[in-house]
């Protein structure tokens, strides 16, 4: 069991593990290699990371970056069907991949000696694929399968999937990232061949390696086999801002469900397009401040205190690739209303606008949150992780090692601020499930259509 640190002792700590060198290079055909030593166990980990997800997906098309991730196993011209996956086990290694509203990657843990060998298959898959059609046809029916069983079958997430594609005017956060079932059932082999070579190219790309290695043999084995592989014209993407929200905007959805549930979203700017700098840290605050642990204010009044809710929770990402929302969930305690939760919760919102959170809190909460970035260290995979998606959000990677100080740096008048300034009606929808009772053969076939209804 880990001891508890104090605040100080973290921050000591902290810059001990993370200060080991990062190395940055760019190959000729543009793409970005990033590598961080990490000693302390002869293991190695491998991303590849390509900017592309969710968000630059057009409408018909939506789902097409996680439909190609699925297709990423599924052969080359050298390799057959499953069989990247085979290698890598069969070198005590691991592999997976994820697709988000901003980026698609790749990762693999081997033993240090082993990572050439990812090397070789990444760069195999990052420009061969043989995305064959009988392949297709099988796998796009798992993705919409996976759709069911996550978000059509799950009724929490269908509540956030339609919370999203009302709040959203103009940014394509509007769109799942699996995709809406009616684009899934039209998509091509021929739309993922196009994506795939759009988007799948070197210089959209950026490698990342962190482990026990040595950074000038990682550079020669990326040159070796990424070198080669050619360009692509990457489009430009085209700034992307919402209207103007002009009150508070409403939607139910009616889905079989045990019991209700509430989510609320208020817009909210990002690390680099915040109108002050400090802006998006005093927001993760906020979020802490509310829903950081039993002793926050979320639990401690609502769960326990005026057993209003069962539970409760509040959420912010201060990096992301266009803005998003600063989101308030929870889920009714037996007998108590829906619209008494949502009462509840604006409640303790208001208490922050009009009251400074005492310093002993603040403490509270910078200690938790340098506590998990120390944590984090651990990990080789989490440095990797922290690393890529930043440099796949056209972030810089510093921008983590940054954090730890400007989270220390955020006032409680700062945190009052953007309560303020971002959790007001303007900012704000909501969506509620209403349940329908479990087996309802009408619902359930209204939930498969993604019913909401938009007020």
């Amino acid at each position: 069991m880990r001891s508890i640190l104090t605040t100080a002792a973290m921050l000591l700590l902290l810059p001990a593990v993370s200060v080991a060198a990062v190395h940055e290079y760019r190959l000729e055909n543009g793409l970005k290699v990033i590598v961080k030593e990490d000693h302390r166990a002869p293991i190695v980990v491998s991303q590849v990371w390509y900017k592309v997800g969710a968000s630059y997906e057009p409408g018909g098309l939506t789902g097409i970056s996680h439909a190609l991730e699925h297709m990423m196993f599924k052969g080359t011209h050298s390799l057959a069907p499953g069989e990247f996956s085979r290698i890598i086990a069969a070198n005590g290694g691991e592999e997976n991949a994820f697709t988000g509203r901003d980026y698609t990657a790749y990762h693999q843990t081997l033993a240090a000696d082993r990572l050439e060998i990812a090397f070789k298959l990444e760069a195999d898959r990052m420009r061969n694929l043989t995305l064959a059609a009988e392949e297709f046809a099988k796998e796009i029916e798992v993705v919409k399968e996976e759709r069911r069983l996550r978000t059509e079958d799950k009724p929490t997430a269908l509540t956030y999937e339609q919370l999203s594609a009302v709040a959203y005017r103009s940014l394509p956060y509007a769109h799942p990232v699996i995709g809406w079932m009616a684009d899934l059932e039209n998509m091509t082999i021929d739309d993922l061949a196009h994506w795939y070579r759009l988007w799948y190219a070197p210089n959209n790309a950026v490698l990342v390696v962190v482990g026990d290695v040595q950074p000038a043999q990682v550079l020669a084995l990326a040159k070796q086999y990424f070198g080669p592989l050619s360009p692509e014209e990457i489009p430009q993407q085209k700034p992307r801002s919402e209207p103007r929200q002009q009150g508070v905007t409403r939607v139910k959805v009616r889905a079989p469900a045990r019991e209700p549930y509430l989510i609320v979203g208020f817009k909210t700017p990002m690390v680099g397009a915040s109108d002050e700098a400090w802006e998006p840290y005093a927001l993760e605050m906020l979020a802490s401040v509310l829903d950081g642990g039993g002793s926050a204010r979320f639990t401690k009044n609502l769960v326990r205190g005026r057993e209003v809710a069962v539970s409760a929770g509040a959420g912010y990402s201060a990096f992301t690739r266009l803005p998003g929302m600063f989101l308030v969930d929870g889920t009714p305690a037996p007998g108590r209303e829906i619209a008494a939760l949502e009462t509840a919760l604006l409640e303790e919102i208001g208490k922050v606008k009009r009251d400074l959170v005492d310093e002993s809190d603040m403490e509270r909460i910078r200690t938790q949150l340098v506590a998990g970035k120390v944590y984090e260290l651990d990990s080789v995979f989490e440095q990797a992780l922290q690393i890529g998606q930043l440099e796949a959000m056209n972030m810089d990677w510093r921008l983590a090692e940054e954090y730890v100080e400007r989270i220390k740096q955020v006032t409680p008048e700062q945190v009052r601020i953007v309560a303020n300034k971002y959790l007001i009606d303007d900012n704000m929808t909501v969506a509620v499930l209403d349940p329908l009772p479990l087996g309802d053969a009408v619902g359930a076939e209204a939930q498969r259509s993604g019913n909401g209804r938009h007020q």
